[in-house]
């Protein structure tokens, strides 16, 4: 007669594997197209954008189409200077300029066509009132978007050290001020609602606990929503928005598991996973103890299949694997009989940590369902010499 067994399975704790992010420096993009007196484009041409405000200089050369491209500069009015190549530039030849060019957050398109320019000096065109207006509302707002930006960058700096100290009332304060100077920053959003998690996970109040944690999952939603609009928008994308978007995700699937909300969380595990496949496995362990503690043994075993599959050295992936499968072990008389693969997750577990901190509890599952320890496991065996 086969009975079921009860298992203990070993608690763990899942921490959380993204720090906080720091509130960047609002950043815009610059690009456009050069071409010389005949109307060809200029390959291996030098535009420099230089910061009034700073001096900061911003080096870019140009492809064989003309075109340049670079990420990366704050917000500011700029000068921009051409020349055909690196050695004019080193004597100082430049072919033409531009000046107090409004760099705003976002994408700044700004070409040079020396034909075109040639042609309007010859008609003497100069500047239209409509033309100077855009520049100067251009100008200003650059200005006001760099005075937001270092207001906001304040309230950041304050909001982590109060968090830091594990004053989260004071940090949800100043980054609820924050989202009320300017709600479109989705690393405000991202810092707040980790601030709400964080908080909530001290609360003794069951109450007060879930509240803060919910705030947490709507702010997060927000922080998603506002960067992936943005990568949506934007002409060129960057590898780095997926990370963060990814650590968004992450945060939320945390959040959403220490609320209760399991599918929940597993969706947003699943949706950090995608968007940076190169820490799917991390995620993807995430999942996996979620599942174990909401007693989801066979999802939880095929959580911890793919974080393997992600990255198959990740030992404690293995383990926890073990854990629930022995969860699953039977009795036959007095033996105990776990399901296929057991064995080898424990013994995989120990072949990458033959002394972490599972390796004990390791031996002694193996040896509750009769199986020897194999630190080597996965190795080729040499076998025996036959004898004359």
């Amino acid at each position: 007669m086969r009975k079921h067994l009860a298992v203990f399975v070993i608690v763990f704790v899942m921490l959380g594997l993204c720090a906080p992010l720091g509130f960047a420096q609002a950043s815009a993009t610059v690009a456009g197209v050069c071409k010389d007196f005949d109307g060809n484009p200029i390959a291996g041409g030098i535009v420099i954008y230089t910061n009034t405000t700073n001096g900061q200089k911003y080096p870019l050369t140009t492809n064989k189409k003309g075109e340049y491209f670079s990420l990366g500069l704050s917000s500011g009015a700029y000068n921009v200077i051409l020349y055909k190549n690196a050695d004019d530039q080193k004597i100082g030849k430049e072919l033409f300029h531009a000046n107090n060019f409004p760099v705003v957050l976002g994408d700044n398109k700004l070409d040079f066509d020396l034909k075109k320019e040639q042609e309007k000096a010859a008609q003497g065109q100069g500047m239209t009132p409509e033309q100077a207006k855009q520049i100067q509302e251009a100008q200003e707002k650059a200005k006001k978007e760099v005075n937001t930006v270092k207001a906001l960058n304040e309230k950041i700096v304050a909001a982590n050290t109060a968090a830091k100290a594990g004053d989260y009332d004071s940090a949800i304060t100043t980054l609820n001020e924050a989202t009320q100077m300017d709600a479109t920053r989705d690393i405000i959003w991202a810092q707040l609602a980790d601030a709400y998690r964080n908080s909530g996970l001290k609360q003794t109040d069951p109450a007060e606990k879930m509240k803060r944690l919910n705030e947490a999952i709507t702010d997060y939603g927000k922080a998603i929503d506002l960067k992936q609009k943005s990568m949506d928008a934007a002409s060129k994308k960057d590898p780095d928005d997926n990370k963060r978007l990814a650590a968004y995700y992450n945060n939320l699937g945390e959040a959403a598991a220490k609320a209760g909300k399991v599918d929940d969380a597993l969706k947003a595990y699943t949706s950090a996973a995608q968007n940076n496949p190169a820490s799917a496995a991390s995620y993807y362990y995430n999942a996996g103890a979620v599942l174990t503690n909401a007693g989801k043994v066979d999802d939880a075993i095929a959580a911890f299949d793919k974080c393997i599959a992600a990255d198959p050295t990740k030992a404690d992936a293995y383990y926890q694997k073990g854990v629930n499968m022995i969860g699953k072990a039977t009795l036959q008389g007095d033996k105990m009989v776990a399901p296929p693969g057991t064995a080898e997750a424990f013994q995989k577990y120990l072949e990458l940590q033959p002394t972490g901190p599972y390796a004990d509890v390791a031996k002694q599952m193996l040896a509750s369902i009769g199986a020897p320890v194999e630190t080597g496991y996965g190795k080729k065996k040499t076998p025996p010499k036959k004898g004359n």
